[in-house]
């Protein structure tokens, strides 16, 4: 591993490992709560398997999502004038950490404490992940912006896999003394709490905040209002980003509905019980892991745009596989490929993200970029839900019509120019 030629000056690889723990630390979250336990006892449970479940628990995290792509740009700017990203990391971390928690008490019929819960702790989830990747260009050269992202989305892959592993031991063991989905769940809450915050220590013990305050203490607000007016008045001078950010809201709503939606596709349309869906979801954050890694130093190499295609390709032969499977074994073929493009996708657009970023701006840009990948959490999750609802509870029917956000946004990343991006960014003097 050559750091010396991948890192910043004056960055050491614990430095890096202290990084990529959070991305350890928070996939546990989205791993058990949005991915492979609480999304199907929320629909089964929580909400008695009503008709309208499925799009009761897209709604909840429309809500949370709606709520960070407001205030996500704020947050962002904010960090940057204030050189607050790791301050405002710590509060999103305790909120996500104590609300997790809170989704314990969640049970039969309790299903508005259960949507409060998770809009919180999904709120302060997104929220910390934006704070977190702005981190990023701070840390690695510009030209290993991939392989330092990759290493953070590999790692993100095994926390979820200690998490999960933690809670599939649990659940075993419930099982085995005849416990239900009501007696078991809150315990796997409170293990994947109690792994989020102890995982995420060395971040904030390691981790330095490089960037230095650029604005006055007063009228915080009013600054940050300012500066996200500025960004989305100056988003003629970097049509490669604001193309690509909208290429992300598209194909990011196929990914945020295979997120939120896996278990609850397993389970109401392959008939997969508790423990077969965790043991998936297991061994696909496993090829996510290999994908993160692989593609974080394919991309540098072959560019982050086709790197990107790659993967989006990969993505719409995944969806065809999982509409058409009938038995287990096309199933869980199709996860897996679902497993390894995540990992790459997701190390690749936040690396593409970095590179068409102006340097001084980057809380402000990865803002931007989390609100258009909230924009998709609410665009795709909610699709599959209206269409189960409408279908009569049809899940094939509503993986299939997802899946078109992916071929859409692998057009509109055709016109990428990612040489063009980088100067346009490079050019920029983020001057308030």
């Amino acid at each position: 591993m050559a750091t010396h030629r991948t890192l910043s000056d004056g960055v050491s690889p614990r430095e890096v490992w202290a990084w990529a723990m959070y991305d350890f630390a928070n996939s546990g979250y989205t791993t058990v709560v949005i991915t492979a336990i609480f999304n199907a006892y929320f629909v089964a449970v929580v909400a008695g398997k009503a008709p309208w479940a499925t799009f009761a628990w897209t709604a909840a995290l429309a809500v949370s999502y709606l709520l960070i792509m407001i205030t996500a740009p704020l947050l962002g700017a904010h960090a940057d004038a204030f050189a607050a990203k790791k301050r405002l990391l710590a509060f999103t971390t305790a909120g996500c950490v104590l609300a997790t928690a809170g989704l314990a008490l969640a049970g039969p019929g309790s299903l508005w404490l259960a949507v409060v819960f998770l809009v919180l702790s999904n709120y302060c989830f997104g929220s910390g992940e934006n704070l977190a990747a702005a981190f990023l260009p701070e840390l690695a050269e510009g030209d290993s912006l991939g392989r330092v992202s990759g290493w953070g989305w590999s790692l993100g892959y095994l926390g979820g896999l200690v998490s999960l592993g933690a809670c599939l031991a649990w659940v075993t063991w419930a099982q085995g003394r005849g416990w239900a989905a009501p007696d078991f769940v809150p315990g796997a809450m409170l293990i994947t709490a109690g792994l989020f915050a102890l995982a995420s220590l060395p971040t904030f013990i390691v981790l330095r905040e490089r960037a230095v305050p650029r604005a006055a203490a007063a009228l915080p607000a009013r600054a940050a209002f300012a500066r996200v007016a500025r960004t989305l008045r100056d988003a003629r001078r970097f049509p490669d980003m604001g193309r690509f950010m909208l290429c992300i809201v598209f194909y990011q709503a196929g990914i945020q509905a295979v997120i939120a939606l896996a278990a609850i596709y397993a389970e109401q349309a392959m008939g997969f019980a508790t423990a077969d869906t965790i043991k998936l979801i297991f061994l696909v954050n496993i090829t996510a892991a290999l994908g993160a890694f692989a593609f974080g130093h394919l991309q540098d190499r072959i560019g982050h745009v086709r790197a990107i295609a790659l993967t989006l390709a990969g993505w719409i032969a995944m969806v065809l596989l999982a509409w058409a499977a009938k038995g287990p074994a096309l199933f869980w073929l199709a996860a897996n490929i679902a497993g390894f493009c995540l990992g790459a996708s997701q190390s690749a657009g936040r690396a593409l993200v970095g590179a068409l970023c102006p340097p001084a701006r980057h809380g402000e840009f990865f803002g931007l970029w989390g609100l258009a990948v909230k924009c998709s959490a609410i665009l795709g999750p909610l699709t599959y839900g209206v269409v189960t609802w409408v279908s009569g509870g049809d899940h094939r029917l509503a993986i299939l019509i997802t899946g078109a956000y992916f071929v859409v946004g692998l057009l509109i990343l055709r016109g990428v120019d990612e040489a063009r991006g980088r100067r346009d960014a490079a050019a920029d003097n983020g001057a308030i």
